[in-house]
């Protein structure tokens, strides 16, 4: 999560309790303390030349080491299943990321299925390119994944369609009005898109509003990194573990 991101998280934090006048006593307390013994410091005293990528706490400390990866996992996989909707982004040659919201039909192990119009340019997309990223965030908590995967596409005959198809499906297709393309189960323009993930990396909060308001006010006050939540990275052997 950025610094703008994490700020403007705090002062909407605390606009929401701004009626709540202990919790608003509270925060002010916090902001007065770290003011007065603000000590600015990183955790580790590294020398200039030692700053890099694997040495930078802000960098280096941000990814979950201690949390098993099957636990890991299974998190990940109950983030996304909360979710409804996610960003399916493909690439468009001339162009570059192209991303669109994008309903989930189902799960199947780690491999994600959407149902979608075969004429759309997402497909002509595909064809040129199979990689792909989906992404999800909570606007509330702040929690986000992004998956990268390779994309497979089926055609109208495979059984799964009739299975992940609901009435509200039609509502995307319309009825031509000729009997055949009619939003319904046998529409041939209906295609399944299946989303198999080689990467993963998301974010899970692990603090509540006044937590984060308290993080964020010490890290800027004494030079701590904030921490807020576990970052955490899956390769595509982890993600195989619920296939």
């Amino acid at each position: 999560m950025s610094f703008s991101h994490s700020f403007k998280f705090v002062i909407s934090s605390t606009k929401a309790y701004s009626d709540l006048n202990p919790v608003r006593h509270n925060i002010k307390s916090i902001f007065r303390t770290f003011s007065r013994s603000a000590i600015v410091s990183m955790p580790e005293q590294l020398k200039s030349s030692e700053i890099n990528s694997e040495m930078d706490p802000s960098v280096s400390k941000q990814y979950d080491a201690e949390t098993p990866k099957d636990q890991q996992v299974k998190e990940l996989f109950a983030f996304i299943d909360s979710k409804k909707i996610g960003m399916l982004n493909t690439y468009r040659n001339g162009v570059g990321p192209v991303g669109r919201s994008m309903s989930v039909a189902s799960r199947d192990g780690s491999k994600l299925l959407f149902l979608a119009n075969k004429h759309s340019r997402k497909f002509s997309d595909l064809e040129n390119n199979k990689e792909v990223q989906v992404a999800f965030q909570d606007s509330k908590t702040q929690d986000w994944a992004s998956i990268t995967g390779t994309a497979t596409t089926v055609s109208s005959s495979d059984p799964r369609i009739k299975d992940l198809w609901s009435p509200g499906v039609k509502a995307w297709f319309g009825d031509i009005g000729d009997g055949k393309h009619d939003g319904g189960k046998e529409d041939p323009r209906i295609t399944l898109i299946e989303v198999k993930p080689t990467y993963a990396v998301y974010w899970l909060h692990q603090v509540g509003a006044l937590g984060f308001a308290k993080e964020i006010a010490s890290a800027a006050m004494t030079g701590k990194v904030a921490d807020t939540g576990v970052l955490r990275e899956l390769s595509k052997a982890d993600l195989e573990r619920v296939d």
